[in-house]
């Protein structure tokens, strides 16, 4: 057919959502070994605050996902998803286990699309389903690992273990899983943007190097100001997350279908900007993001001089295990990684982005995506409609009467992920 579209999935983007999954299995048995340690250790103050971080993802992320399969009827688009009932599927989210479901999803079509059967129906239902999984697994990041990785940091602080090299790499590794889901919701959004150049892995990897350096400091920032001033770090969060709750609703944000999932929304975005920067509106958004930064640089000087002021001022509120001089020179260091990474990310910008270039003369081009029958395994197909049917972005469902041979025939325009076409469409903005 003319005018037809078949989104991108590589081998490469294969080989990060097969990532992602053992990201995510190696991040469970991490909870479940840090809640045994703090158990065994007898720290029930911490082991409290895990067991909330957990708890609190956990919902939040099944919440998003139940109701963006509401938003969709409870359609399935993967044989692994309609093995189970309407019932069974909303059963399994309240029991916080139907992100699962998607990840199985996702893992089945990707397979299949390196099949010759329906090769080019399963690579645009991979590419569908994959956004959904990436932006679920950018909230637990920020939602989970991160809180988690603050808490982490300040139990090493207070006990001495950060002068182990080995728990080092532990951390730099838990931050490393976060940048490589920041950089999975990169890839995944520009997989989306067919008319344009797709990142590479050079860009990628340098796209992700950029955001290990931005996210770790944030991170270290965090876990110095909680050590030092351990009853203030949630006040500090508090109050930041209220204006950038505030900030993201001035932002007009139209993601979700209905007004309390949009609320539930901007009050996600306002959570991971306090840890990172995530565009969710068009226009000029490099000036969003240098404001951002700036606000966010001076934050860190903040709380690395409050840590400073406070060790020095009372050391035997914070155990006296770290000096004043070992905290001014954490402190500097955790500065200059955030401005290190502040220039990597220009770099990548200047050198490495896949430009968007002019706009294209046909950016009215409906995208074609598969007919409903073909979103399914074994799901008997509209003769009428074809092998495609068209879509025009950010539309509506509606039926077009088209005149051929005579006869008119009812061509229903489906929609294509509106999530994920608004999001790039912001994202490289």
């Amino acid at each position: 057919m003319e005018g037809e579209v078949t989104l991108n999935y590589s081998v490469l983007d294969f080989g990060f959502s097969f990532l992602g999954l053992a990201f995510f299995l190696v991040d469970i048995v991490l909870d479940i070994w840090a809640a045994v340690h703090f158990y065994q250790e007898g720290d029930f103050i911490y082991l409290g605050l895990l067991v909330t971080m957990l708890a609190g993802s956990s919902v939040l992320g099944q919440l998003f996902s139940w109701l963006w399969y509401r938003y969709e009827d409870w359609e399935t688009r993967t044989s692994t998803e309609g093995s189970v009932s309407k019932r069974v599927l909303q059963v399994l989210h309240i029991f916080q286990l139907g992100v699962y479901i998607r990840y199985a999803g996702v893992l089945e079509v990707a397979v299949r699309s390196f099949f010759p059967i329906k090769k080019r129906d399963s690579v645009n239902v991979a590419v569908y389903l994959s956004h959904d999984l990436s932006l679920l697994r950018l909230f637990e990041a920020f939602s989970e690992s991160a809180p988690q990785l603050v808490l982490m940091l300040t139990v090493m602080l207070q006990t001495g273990d950060w002068q182990d090299p080995v728990t080092v790499l532990k951390a730099v590794g838990s931050a490393s899983a976060i940048a490589c889901s920041v950089t999975l919701y990169h890839r995944s959004l520009r997989s989306f943007l067919t008319d344009k150049a797709k990142p590479g892995p050079v860009s990628s990897l340098l796209y992700f190097i950029c955001n290990l350096l931005l996210i770790f400091p944030r991170l270290a920032a965090l876990a110095l100001f909680a050590y030092a001033q351990p009853c203030y770090i949630f006040a500090h969060f508090l109050c930041c997350w209220a204006v950038l709750f505030f900030l993201a609703w001035r932002c007009g944000t139209k993601f979700m279908d209905s007004s309390a999932g949009e609320w539930l929304y901007r009050a996600t975005v306002g959570l991971i900007w306090y840890f990172s920067w995530f565009n969710v509106s068009g226009g000029r958004s490099v000036y969003h993001g240098v404001l951002y930064h700036a606000w966010m640089l001076l934050d860190q000087l903040l709380l690395c001089g409050l840590a400073f002021w406070q060790t020095h001022k009372a050391p035997c509120i914070t155990g006296g295990l770290l000096s004043p001089d070992t905290v001014a020179v954490m402190g500097g260091v955790v500065v200059a990684v955030y401005v290190s990474g502040l220039l990597v990310k220009v770099l990548y910008y200047k050198r490495f982005h896949p430009k968007l270039g002019e706009p294209s003369t046909d950016t009215k081009k409906p995208l074609q995506l598969p007919a409903a029958g073909d979103f399914t395994d074994g799901g008997e197909e509209d003769r009428g409609l074809g092998d495609y049917t068209e879509v025009d972005f950010m539309e509506p469902p509606l039926v077009e009467m088209l005149t051929g041979g005579g006869e008119e025939v009812g061509r229903v325009k489906r929609p294509v992920n509106r999530r994920m076409q608004h999001l790039a469409q912001n994202f490289y903005s």
